[in-house]
């Protein structure tokens, strides 16, 4: 599959990328200035800087691709992240429609996965302050895409409520909307297997319109 991946020299992007590659399909790695120095040397591997904020700009990248996968991170410089983040999905969502791909799969947050007391875990007492703003913001992204997109094939991945880099071990729980834990209380995935479930994703394209989730 030829795929075009925005944001990818990010902690995730870069495993996505790697991932995808391992497993023969095309990358094109985009990211605002086209730097691929996180990224391994590969012959079916191409970087494209991209101003993802530019609908025409998107247009222009995703086209000929079979699938787009979206790892951007809003704004971490203070600022309220929400509206920026939309407005880069909002040009995003536009660059397909024009560009005739269906296909997108987002790389979510753990925010908006409903604990056990019915709240979501962005709005739980122990949710850490640091992430809360950026976890705000993919939860409306979350939003935009099921109210708004009915139209493009979309699947929204969340994490475990951590992620960080570590090993690839194929094994790990997939669910839906609800935070997954392990019998501690733990939630975690390494970005590596979330690499795996998000291109097991990309090739099987089972879940359409839908979020998942995964944890150990």
């Amino acid at each position: 599959m030829k795929i075009l991946l925005i944001g990818a020299t990010g902690m995730i992007g870069s495993r996505v990328a790697s991932e995808a590659l391992g497993r023969g399909h095309e990358v094109t790695a985009a990211t605002r200035s086209g730097a691929a120095a996180a990224l391994p040397e590969h012959d079916s591997l191409t970087a494209l800087a991209l101003d993802a904020a530019v609908p025409a700009k998107v247009a222009e990248a995703a086209a000929g691709h079979d699938v787009v996968v979206s790892a951007v991170s809003p704004p971490r410089d203070g600022s309220d992240p929400a509206a920026p983040l939309l407005a880069l999905y909002r040009s995003i969502l536009e660059g397909l429609r024009t560009a005739g791909v269906r296909r997108l799969v987002v790389v979510g947050g753990a925010g908006s996965l409903k604990t056990p007391s019915g709240l979501d875990r962005v709005d739980t007492p122990d949710f850490p302050a640091l992430y809360k703003g950026e976890s705000l913001a993919h939860r409306e992204v979350l939003r935009l895409l099921r109210a708004e997109v009915d139209d493009l094939e979309w699947t929204y991945i969340s994490p475990a409520d951590e992620i960080a880099p570590g090993e690839r071990t194929g094994t790990f729980r997939l669910g839906g909307d609800e935070l997954l834990t392990a019998e501690d209380g733990s939630s975690f995935i390494s970005a590596e297997d979330y690499a795996v479930a998000l291109i097991d994703e990309v090739e099987k394209g089972e879940t359409i319109r839908r979020r998942i989730t995964l944890a150990y």
